[in-house]
Formats: structure tokens, C-alpha cells, sequence
């Protein structure tokens, strides 16, 4: 099966089109403020508006509270929400429930002991993200994790890899690793923040073409 892509952190119109353009099939609307890929809430729904019946459109969210996670699901309609904070297996499955919507659990990897934890997770959300450990921000670090920590791992839950994926170790990342969704932010940016189209377009065919040759 061809492998999904995912572009996160998008922030404007022109880089959400690169994104469809490119065959990314998610782009990932950022709601955590500290981060410099943040958008305000009013800015996420016009950029869902733009990618709505082209591109899955995942939201992330970080150590949200209750109401703001529900209002932030109400206001942009995304297929996914992604949380990448603190959030505990059981608070996955009930926004999953209540808000009948498909919850993804990114997960930062230390050690084999990292991948054994995210097995609290099994049944309780749609797909994991591994993730570089988080430093002082969730994600977005541009560093990657040792991925032979998941060669012989038995996965409970579909995945994805994430963590300091870029246009010239995607197709390595694939091939080591087999996974089925790679995930980019700052490795598709000239700056903290600023996606560059180029990088985007350059990204997913290097991953599609790993894919196929796997």
C-alpha cells in the first residue's frame, strides 16, 4: 500500500495547495500557542475550509483542556485530531467517543521501553505517531529517534513516523523502518515555521517513491 503522508504546521493557503499538489494525503493544523507553527483557531477553520474534500485535515493539540478541545473540534470539523502532550489513553478514547472522530497519540521514543508503554494505547486511539522525545516543545524538534528501536516491533496499533523526517532521509526512514505514514514539519521549512513549497514538492516524492519501490 502506498505510503500516507502527512505535512503539519501549515499556516497558509499557498503551502496547504503545495501539500495537495505534492500528494500529501494530511496536512496538520497546529493549535498549541508556544509553538511557531500555531495558528489561531479562526485561522485553522479557513485552512480547513480550503483542504476540505481534498486532503484529510488533522488538528493537533497539545495538553488542551476539555472545553477548548471541544470547541477547537466544533469549529474546524477535522477528520483527525492529533494530541502530542500528556494525554492519557483514557482521555483519547472518550474525546474519540463523544466526539465520534478519529484520534491519533503522537509518542516521543527514548528506549524499547517507550514502545512497550504506547501499548496502553491499543484500542483507544486510531494510530500512534512516534515521535523524537519531546524537549521544550511537543514535536518539531527536527531531531530524529534511533529507528531500529522499531525493527521486530509488534505493532497493536496502526503508526506512523515522525521526528526529524526531511526530503533526504525520508526514503531511508521508509526502508528501515516499513512504516506506513511519515509525518514532516521542520524538515520541510527554511525557518522555524516558514514551509517552503519546494521542500514540500521534494519531500513526497521522495517518500512516494520508497514506497514504491518497497
Amino acid at each position: 500500500m502506498p505510503v500516507q503522508i502527512k505535512i503539519c504546521g501549515l499556516s497558509t493557503p499557498e503551502t496547504v495547495e503545495a501539500a495537495i499538489a505534492a500528494g500529501a494525503t494530511h496536512i496538520g493544523l497546529n493549535l498549541y500557542p508556544p509553538s511557531p507553527r500555531y495558528v489561531p483557531l479562526e485561522r485553522a477553520v479557513e485552512l480547513r475550509e480550503l483542504a476540505r474534500g481534498r486532503i484529510a485535515t488533522v488538528l493537533l493539540l497539545v495538553n488542551a483542556d476539555p472545553e477548548a478541545t471541544a470547541q477547537a473540534i466544533a469549529m474546524v470539523t477535522p477528520e483527525i485530531v492529533q494530541f502530542h502532550g500528556r494525554e492519557t489513553p483514557d482521555w483519547c478514547a472518550l474525546v474519540r467517543e463523544q466526539a465520534g472522530i478519529e484520534v491519533w497519540k503522537a509518542l516521543g521514543v527514548q528506549d524499547s521501553g517507550s514502545l512497550e508503554r504506547s501499548a496502553a494505547y491499543a484500542g483507544k486511539v486510531d494510530r500512534l505517531l512516534f515521535d523524537a522525545p519531546a524537549k521544550a516543545m511537543p514535536g518539531g524538534t527536527g531531531e530524529t529517534f534511533s529507528w531500529e528501536l522499531l525493527q521486530g516491533h509488534v505493532h497493536r496499533t496502526p503508526w506512523g513516523l515522525a521526528g526529524g523526517l526531511t526530503p533526504a532521509n525520508v526514503a531511508q526512514a521508509i526502508r528501515q523502518t516499513g512504516a506506513p505514514l511519515v509525518d514532516t514539519s521542520s524538515g520541510v521549512e527554511t525557518a522555524p515555521g516558514i514551509k517552503d513549497v519546494d521542500l514540500i514538492r521534494a519531500f513526497c516524492k521522495a517518500a512516494r517513491e520508497a514506497s514504491r519501490a518497497e
